[in-house]
């Protein structure tokens, strides 16, 4: 990916509003009454121009006032890359360095993070990918500056009570934000703008891992309806009496098809252009690396709700219920449901990837398993109920 040439302003910012008179020129050998003063005007962000005249001492005061009323030019909007780009070497490093952004960028409690470290510490591949071996396509930094560039904010709505969180509703059933019982990650966990999705992740472990910083594993019709931009209520999205295959099948038939950006699919606007680690068997840690992109980096991929990556990146575990017990909203597990597509599908489309496509039962357990599916292209996001 290129990176974005340095915005141009939209417009020159006015100069004084008054004019500086310039008194005629004196007659050769005349003794000048007046002394020499610099008028700067500013001409837009990038040049001033200087002025020499000549003015009597009074009008030399109203040109300082008049000088001192243009602002001054806007900074330049740019991000140098930092040390936040440097990849850490090890395993063991890289963890190291994520708790400490997750502490800094999420305000979590020591007992929280050291919740988090111990899921972490219980399995020899969690992580954000092995470094030894992971190629990411775009930096933090660039990630960085496309979102400014873009206007990009992280969302800090009170009533989820933690940062880049977003209400779940129906606006098709005209609720508004206030009617929300749940709130959603804005990004792929760990939930923090430009960083790189935790992946190789087992749906029992990310399960813990919501948990352990006050959040569950979100349901799949919330996933869903936080991708198409309308979450319904469970009994209009899931088919109680039926076999998961049966019922899977009976949603798709009669799904709405949409795409968290619009009602066209366009892979250019995801981060889905990344490519495999070459000889990549189609999964292992020690084989294939996690190429993915900095979490939000692709400001376009973006759902009405105002969820992002929810095509391209990091597929993502969800909780499929069953049953009304097992809604995760309920204080239930059901079984494993994998949800989204992953950061190469540009070129390998393996399977549809509208907002509210579900897949087969691939990989299939209870979500709880210890044994539950984790590979180098699957993460997850949280969701937190109000």
């Amino acid at each position: 990916m290129t990176s974005l040439d340095p915005p141009r302003p939209d417009s020159v910012p006015p100069l004084a509003s008054t004019l500086v008179e310039v008194p005629k020129a004196t007659r050769p050998g005349r003794r000048a009454l007046a002394e020499t003063a610099l008028v700067i005007l500013a001409v837009g962000t990038a040049a001033t121009l200087v002025l020499s005249v000549t003015l009597p001492p009074q009008r030399r005061l109203e040109a300082r006032r008049l000088a001192s009323l243009v602002p001054e030019p806007p900074p330049p909007r740019a991000l140098a890359p930092d040390d936040l780009d440097q990849e850490p070497e090890t395993l063991d490093a890289q963890r190291a360095r994520l708790l400490d952004q997750m502490r800094a960028g999420l305000g979590l409690s020591q007992t929280q993070i050291d919740a988090v470290r111990a899921v972490f510490d219980a399995s020899p591949v969690l992580g954000q990918g092995n470094p030894a071996i992971s190629r990411h396509p775009m930096s933090r930094s660039e990630c960085r500056r496309v979102r400014l560039e873009a206007g990009v904010t992280e969302a800090n709505v009170p009533a989820c009570g933690a940062p880049s969180m977003v209400p779940l509703y129906d606006p098709s059933s005209s609720q508004t934000e206030a009617d929300a019982r749940t709130c959603i990650d804005q990004l792929e966990f760990p939930n923090l703008p430009c960083e790189y999705p935790v992946v190789h992740v087992r749906a029992s472990e990310a399960a813990l891992l919501c948990r352990a910083i006050g959040k569950r594993i979100c349901d799949t019709h919330e996933w869903e309806g936080a991708c198409a931009g309308a979450v319904r209520a469970p009994e209009a999205e899931y088919e109680w009496a039926r076999p998961r295959a049966e019922a899977t099948w009976y949603h798709n038939y009669k799904r709405e098809k949409v795409w968290a950006y619009g009602a066209a699919k366009n892979h250019a606007l995801c981060g889905t252009s990344s490519s495999r680690t070459p000889g990549c068997p189609g999964g292992g840690y020690d084989q294939c690396g996690s190429n993915t992109y900095p979490a939000g980096a692709f400001p376009a991929c973006r759902s009405p709700l105002g969820v992002f990556d929810m095509h391209g990146n990091a597929a993502e575990h969800m909780n499929l219920p069953t049953l009304p017990a097992e809604l995760a909203a309920s204080g239930g597990l059901g079984f494993t449901e994998m949800k989204g597509s992953w950061f190469v599908f540009s070129t390998i489309e393996a399977h549809e990837d509208d907002c509210r496509w579900r897949a087969p039962s691939w990989h299939e357990t209870r979500l709880a398993s210890e044994n539950s599916h984790a590979n180098y292209h699957l993460g997850f996001r949280c969701c937190k109920d109000i």
